[in-house]
């Protein structure tokens, strides 16, 4: 009998009749209509989407991203009954420090494909060799190579708990954790359920509860503006949240019988949610880093699954700041075109905030988007926690 424990490597090897199978879903797309004019006021434009899956049919080339995802050793183990994936990509310097990052929705691990050497080799890109980390990226239950969830509450404070067990499993007794998106709401768990050995968090969305004596009105400027951006989100751009965290299994049927759909759904939360000049979604990121985002996505089959934490963290409406401040030091990346980004003062009635870093440009997708200023980042806040 196997042991669940066990962590066993693991190689994405998609197979030729799945790739096949993609190309002839796309070819027999039947597209919408779109009001002349309307670009993508009523979400994803027509015209964009046909060039980005015409793309992803005939010039799009899997097996050389799938080589590109595969040169990072990665593994899967048994946790809580579900399989997970994870990327373990340790550094050549031995006393690099274990650094977990988390992705969130619509992302997966190719979000820090760019990121990766960064961290790993910091003497090859401008770093010290004191400064090098050991990472791990799981994809989270029901994402991407981890693949379907098979149970019901797999809710952000479980999703932490799989991850300690991975990080334990690793035999790091000391270590750091960071996250974006969904990541952001995961890690502050990691630090509330393993603080002896969760050194310090950094976040890149900061999602936080207004304090009970939050004032608007000694806000800073640019405060009072991030605080307007969010809102503005909230009252035009979440409709997806609704749907997902109501009835994902809906949603799903269509999004897993066609790529094309698949894309559409995608393609605009990172036109949105990107720090995109001009709304020109490719001047933030490549075809090929939307559509290999999107292909592990669709050849792990795991939108539904994915859109399902949405739901679980509806039901079960807990995050790890509820009952009481975090100790765990905590860094902080401002990126202006975050979706939701709390004022300093708020987030320190939650966190333990020892670094605060503030950047002219960038977007959600951080690691993708900014990942120099994110490596340098995660090196500065760290130095002191090693």
């Amino acid at each position: 009998m196997s042991d669940p424990a066990a962590i066993r490597p693991f190689k994405i090897e998609v197979p030729d009749a799945a790739l096949a199978d993609l190309r002839d879903r796309l070819g027999r797309t039947r597209w919408p209509d779109q009001i002349a004019g309307t670009g993508w006021d009523y979400g994803t434009e027509l015209a964009y989407l046909r060039t980005l899956c015409d793309y992803w049919r005939t010039e799009y080339d899997w097996r050389a991203q799938e080589a590109a995802l595969n040169r990072w050793p990665q593994f899967t183990t048994d946790v809580d009954g579900e399989r997970l994936h994870f990327i373990h990509a340790k550094s050549k310097h031995a006393d690099a420090f274990p650094l977990l990052i988390t992705h969130g929705w619509p992302g997966s691990v190719v979000e820090f494909q760019k990121i990766l050497p960064l961290l790993t080799d910091p003497t090859a890109h401008g770093g010290r060799a004191e400064e090098a980390f050991h990472v791990i990226c799981p994809s989270m239950p029901g994402y991407g190579f981890s693949g379907p969830t098979h149970s019901r509450g797999w809710d952000p404070e479980r999703i932490a708990r799989a991850e300690i067990e991975i990080m334990h499993r690793l035999g790091y007794v000391k270590y750091g954790a960071q996250g974006g998106d969904w990541g952001a709401i995961v890690t502050p768990w990691v630090a509330k359920l393993d603080p002896k050995h969760c050194a310090g968090i950094h976040l890149n969305m900061l999602l936080v509860i207004p304090p009970p004596d939050a004032k608007t009105d000694v806000l800073t400027e640019a405060e009072q503006k991030r605080l307007s951006y969010s809102s503005q989100f909230q009252s035009e751009g979440t409709g997806y949240q609704a749907i997902q965290g109501t009835k994902p299994q809906t949603l799903a049927y269509g999004l897993t019988d066609s790529p094309t759909g698949l894309a559409g759904w995608i393609v605009e939360k990172f036109r949105a949610w990107g720090d995109c000049p001009g709304g020109d979604v490719e001047r933030a990121f490549t075809k090929d880093e939307l559509l290999t985002n999107i292909s592990v996505y669709w050849f792990s089959g795991t939108i539904n699954s994915s859109t399902r934490l949405y739901y679980e963290q509806r039901k079960s409406a807990k995050l790890a700041i509820a009952d009481g401040k975090i100790a765990t030091p905590t860094g902080c990346a401002v990126f202006p075109k975050e979706l939701y980004n709390a004022p300093r003062a708020w987030a320190e009635h939650y966190y333990d905030i020892r670094q605060w870093s503030v950047f002219e440009s960038g977007g959600h997708f951080a690691a993708m988007e900014r990942p120099n200023e994110m490596a340098a980042d995660l090196r500065k806040f760290f130095a002191a926690l090693r």
